[in-house]
């Protein structure tokens, strides 16, 4: 088999050439449609929900802000995974969404809920919003 191939391309040079020129020229031009990005987004949809409440200690923000935000927004289709971080007048919720969701349509259904939730939460103990459409790259350049 393998001798056949090799009698073939001895005989027919200009094909094997052409050929062999066509690939090249294709190669070429397809790296050239590459898209390339000094730093590609690599991660996954993310919603951020931050409440920011000064007068309150680490287990009060929990208790009246993290778990009330965290109970309503557990049931959003394509929901992932759910991180929240409960500190000294700050609470920060990272909601991580499947990479087929489009990261409007997350914030829209975060935002929904969020409407929802307000009445729960103590008027003292600030109000939850939403943080600007980052991805989750910004963290490492933290580090």
């Amino acid at each position: 088999m393998l001798q056949k191939i090799i009698e073939f391309s001895v005989r027919n040079k200009l094909i094997v050439g052409l050929c062999t020129l066509l690939l090249i020229g294709v190669g070429i031009y397809q790296v050239t449609r590459l898209p390339i990005d000094a730093l590609p987004d690599i991660t996954s949809n993310q919603v951020q929900v931050i409440t920011v409440s000064p007068s309150l200690a680490a287990s009060e923000v929990e208790q009246l802000i993290t778990f009330p935000i965290e109970q309503v927004n557990a049931n959003i289709p394509g929901l992932t995974e759910m991180r929240s971080i409960s500190r000294f007048g700050l609470s920060v919720i990272t909601l991580v969404f499947n990479d087929d969701v489009d990261v409007y349509w997350a914030r829209q259904q975060v935002s929904e809920r969020l409407t929802q939730v307000r009445d729960q939460i103590p008027d003292h103990a600030g109000s939850p919003g939403l943080a600007p459409v980052t991805t989750g790259l910004g963290e490492i350049y933290q580090y």
